[in-house]
């Protein structure tokens, strides 16, 4: 495992494509709406990301092994999609949640960052898993320090999501990310505390847990791409990226458009 540490410069420059692709999310917010096709919202954020903030998606033809192109600016994984979810002709329906996944690449440093939208009135098992993932995020993001485990954050994660009656899709997990979309560390969203690599100041990852309404197996559709809950259970995610610092963690992919952590944070933080 070679993970990268970065320095307070290269955190700068993490620092603004995280925030330029949190704007990305904050751009679309208004236009997730009942009607509208998965594909026209890629349409926009492309839109913006390169007429607006001159910018690269770091989706677009991205083929990793195995893998076809990916063909979108962005990743919309709709209801009981989990992630990875190819833009097209799909059609948002009045209580569609949608997972927006972006990564964005401004002078060679990646962006990553995921939230929920909802497209007109959810249900209420829809808003809560929703609400349950984003604390489970969280709740990961605040185990991040010098000397905690990345085992820390899987646990905490983990423990909360099976608390409300919800399971984690273990095959994917965060990572480390810089000037390389995908990189070490593997950020695991379940695990127990004390295990794994100890963190150090520097550090870049992201926290990104995908949490089901039902049971924890997912399969892959004939795309390549799209990763769907086996139980066809609705399924959500949230992304952030953090670095570790010398007395804890700093939120990069933050917004003005970006929902208020929970109180649990607000009440660290005050």
């Amino acid at each position: 495992m070679s993970i990268t540490i970065k320095s307070a410069e290269d955190v700068g420059k993490m620092r603004e494509a995280c925030q330029a692709a949190a704007s990305v999310l904050d751009f679309i917010a208004p236009h997730v709406k009942p009607g509208v096709t998965t594909g026209e919202l890629d349409r926009l954020c492309l839109e913006y990301m390169t007429d607006e903030l001159k910018v690269k998606s770091a989706t677009i033809g991205y083929a990793p092994p195995g893998y076809p192109p990916f063909t979108g600016a962005i990743c919309t994984s709709v209801n009981h999609q989990v992630c990875h979810g190819i833009p097209g002709d799909k059609v948002l329906k009045n209580g569609d949640s949608l997972n927006i996944d972006v990564t964005i690449i401004k002078d060679g440093w990646h962006g990553d960052t995921s939230r929920m939208f909802f497209a007109g009135e959810p249900s209420i098992l829809a808003r809560r898993l929703a609400q349950v993932t984003y604390e489970c995020m969280w709740l990961g993001i605040e185990q991040v320090r010098p000397g905690a485990h990345l085992g820390d954050i899987g646990h905490a994660i983990q423990k909360h999501a099976e608390a409300h009656g919800y399971s984690v899709v273990r095959e994917f997990c965060g990572h480390g990310i810089g000037q390389v979309f995908h990189e070490d560390p593997q950020v695991l969203h379940y695990g127990k505390p004390g295990t794994g690599i100890e963190l150090l100041t520097g550090m870049i990852f992201t926290v990104e847990p995908m949490i089901n309404a039902g049971r924890r197996e997912i399969r892959e559709l004939a795309d390549g791409w799209t990763i769907v809950t086996r139980d066809h259970s609705l399924s959500a995610q949230w992304e952030h990226t953090v670095v570790v610092t010398d007395t804890g963690y700093e939120t990069l992919t933050v917004s003005p458009g970006m929902p208020a952590p929970p109180s649990f944070v607000a009440a660290k933080a005050a």
